[in-house]
């Protein structure tokens, strides 16, 4: 077993075992889908849609072009079509129903207050009449949003500014009591579990240790090389739990202790790693893609500083709005802030800032085909610079070419 890696094996371990590289030849359908989804072990779900909606574009960024009512089914779709829940993963998310049982000690710990946000703790504790005025809607009429059983008078507030019945299926959903059974939009439509997750899946019981600890099996395949904080963010552990675990299942065999080039921390792998020569992948990673996610991460695999800076003031932005990070021959080379403008049927770029001058024409000519791949994956006509950044003439050139 080898004992330690190179900062750029780590890169490609961590690329491969992310699914970059391995784009299926022909056309994309739901087993591809569905096996990338399953290799992930989540998908992270945002409602920011200034290019579409989060959970779509890590699939598009590793297996290109696909057709997003295949995630839909697989997410929503009818019983026998499903392999995804949302449930609170990292963030909330999209997981594979397999690991259903290895979450229901979160949902009871949600139950007894634990581990959710201290207003939901709070409405759990001080409204129970409400929770089960909308349990007992839901046992009734099932597949209900929000807006279907909100007494509010008068106008909204904010997003955060929820009615008592949107309080309560969230509190309910956290607890597990019910689950996302659809999507009307982006509106979830909540429904009994029995009625959405197949009966073995409900029934199976896993101690939470037992959980946890294959909870973290599932973050090392999918990292590829980890250190103990990566692990732990993935499914959003706690560091004492995932200290624990992360010692017992050392002492199994089943996770490997290795150092890497430049970590401070010791870092841990499933097996004997099988590390690929070179990594090819040429993508636009979401801002919320699995391979990024961590920022720490990132810095310590790519040397590459990244903040979402959609809540920052706009004179404040360093780099855009919704920034996504190009994926170059296992580096970071550059950022473009990006937005589907379908009124003018473009994509639009609206920044683009090269990581220490790397974009040369390959590297550009390889954007440009990413760039008009996404524009056409997306239904728009067209890809267009709308910035005088310095880099900008260049990129433009390179999709002109």
């Amino acid at each position: 077993m080898r004992l330690s890696l190179s900062l750029a094996e780590a890169r490609r371990l961590a690329l491969v075992a992310q699914g970059f590289g391995r784009a299926p030849r022909g056309g994309v359908g739901l087993r591809q889908l569905r096996s990338q989804v399953e290799r992930l072990g989540v998908l992270q779900i945002d409602s920011v849609n200034a290019l579409v909606r989060a959970h779509y574009l890590p699939a598009f960024s590793r297996l290109g072009h696909y057709d997003p009512a295949l995630l839909d089914q697989l997410a929503w779709g009818k019983p026998r079509q499903r392999a995804l829940f949302e449930y609170w993963g990292h963030e909330a998310s999209l997981l594979p129903l397999e690991l259903y049982p290895l979450l229901r000690w979160r949902m009871r710990r949600a139950a007894q207050g634990q581990g959710i946000y201290r207003q939901l703790t709070e409405f759990g504790r001080e409204r129970r009449t409400v929770i089960e005025r909308v349990l007992q809607a839901v046992r009734e009429q099932g597949a209900l949003g929000a807006g279907s059983l909100g007494t509010r008078v008068g106008k909204a507030g904010p997003w955060w500014d929820w009615s008592e019945e949107k309080h309560a299926l969230e509190w309910l959903f956290a607890a597990g009591a019910v689950t996302v059974a659809a999507r009307r939009g982006f509106e979830r439509l909540y429904d009994l579990p029995e009625r959405v997750i197949p009966a073995a899946l409900l029934e199976a019981d896993v101690a939470e240790e037992e959980a946890q600890r294959r909870l973290l099996l599932h973050s090392a395949d999918a990292l590829g090389v980890a250190t103990e904080a990566d692990l732990r963010d993935y499914y959003r552990l706690d560091a004492g739990t995932t200290k624990a675990r992360i010692a017992e299942l050392v002492e199994a065999g089943e996770l490997s202790r290795v150092a890497v080039e430049g970590w401070r921390q010791p870092a841990y792998c499933r097996g004997e790693p099988r590390i690929p020569r070179r990594s090819e992948a040429c993508a636009l990673l979401s801002p919320f893609d699995s391979l990024i996610w961590e920022r720490q991460r990132t810095e310590r695999l790519f040397g590459f500083r990244y903040r979402l800076e959609i809540y920052t003031p706009p004179a404040k932005r360093v780099y855009g709005y919704y920034v996504l990070p190009v994926l170059y021959r296992g580096l970071l080379l550059a950022r473009l802030d990006l937005r589907s403008e379908r009124a003018r049927e473009c994509l639009a770029v609206h920044a683009v800032h090269p990581e220490h001058g790397l974009l040369d024409a390959e590297a550009l000519s390889a954007l440009a085909g990413e760039l008009h791949a996404l524009a056409r994956w997306l239904g728009l006509a067209q890809v267009r610079v709308d910035c005088r950044l310095p880099a900008a003439p260049a990129l433009r050139q390179a999709l002109n070419a």
